[in-house]
């Protein structure tokens, strides 16, 4: 079902039936957001599991399909942990180029941290500026523990993204560390899939921190590595698109299922066209790859549409 259901978005994604004259009101204008409503839903209804999808178009016009608050982060937190971090530094009048000293043996080795692969010696010296890199770009766990530990806790990250976004959209209330103890615990780091595309659209459309900062976590979102067979898979190769990201992957429950795998990420069309999307995939009966595959075909229905705008 998942590979039928992928290979129809990307029938779809190529043919651009999506614009049919149907669609248009007497104006000429198209009535988008009712045709991404009603295809998004149709086709993450298939999937074996729940699939949450928010999109918001030029700042102004959104989508949501199974918008509940229950979805399991993940690494997407490190986006809220990152605009906390530079927030609090602006508070106190302080640059992401101070330095930090990190004993390597207060370091988890068994976690997902390229930052512990590159760095062999006993006290490893980085700046704020190069944890928040790996975190947004590799998704590095012991980076994150250091920040919430050493810098912004993940009650005050918690308390002021509540400032950015309703309360009710979110909740951050365990470290990757504490959740890798007790793997329930990440349901209790959830969001909405509309909570967290508002973070990544106020982040590239309004003022959250200082200039030099925000630019700073905009073009780092830009070289994301993590996850490209997401949202980010069939936009590859196109010419004209900018696509800044960030992913949440999950472990495999007690039921045998994939707990989340998420990707939330700002688009730039070549057509001045932009949006934030965000899918959420939670509690999935299947591998990866197959969570990966319906994440890209909500992706290509969305830029199918908004393409041809």
């Amino acid at each position: 079902m998942n590979s039928l259901k992928f290979l129809v978005c990307v029938a779809v994604w190529f043919s651009g039936v999506l614009l049919s004259e149907s669609a248009k009101k007497e104006d000429g204008s198209v009535l988008y957001t009712g045709m991404l409503t009603d295809t998004i839903s149709k086709i993450v209804s298939g999937y074996p599991g729940e699939i949450g999808v928010a999109v918001i178009i030029n700042n102004m016009d959104t989508v949501t399909v199974n918008n509940k608050s229950i979805y399991p982060m993940m690494s997407v937190f490190k986006l809220h942990q990152a605009i906390a971090v530079c927030n609090d530094f602006d508070r106190k009048g302080l640059s992401l180029d101070s330095l930090m000293c990190i004993k390597r043996d207060e370091l988890d080795p068994r976690t997902w941290s390229p930052m512990m692969k590159e760095h062999s010696e006993p006290v490893i010296s980085l700046t704020v500026k190069d944890l928040l890199r790996y975190t947004l770009i590799q998704s590095d766990n012991n980076a994150s523990n250091i920040m919430f530990k050493e810098l912004v806790s993940v009650a005050r990250t918690d308390s002021f993204i509540a400032t950015l976004i309703p309360r009710t959209s979110f909740r951050i209330a365990y470290t990757e560390g504490e959740m890798s103890v007790d793997h329930d615990k990440a349901y209790s780091n959830y969001t909405s899939p509309l909570g967290a595309a508002m973070l990544m659209n106020r982040l590239f459309t309004d003022s959250l921190v200082s200039r030099e900062k925000q630019c700073f976590m905009m073009n780092t979102l830009e070289e994301c590595i993590t996850g490209k067979d997401r949202i980010v898979a069939p936009l590859l190769g196109k010419e004209g698109i900018t696509i800044a990201h960030k992913t949440g992957s999950g472990y495999i429950n007690e039921n045998g299922e994939l707990a989340a795998h998420n990707d939330v990420a700002y688009i730039r069309l070549p057509n001045n066209v932009c949006y934030s999307l965000a899918v959420f995939v939670k509690d999935f009966k299947g591998n990866e790859a197959q969570a990966s595959k319906a994440v890209a075909c909500v992706s290509a229905i969305v830029y199918a549409l908004l393409a041809q705008l």
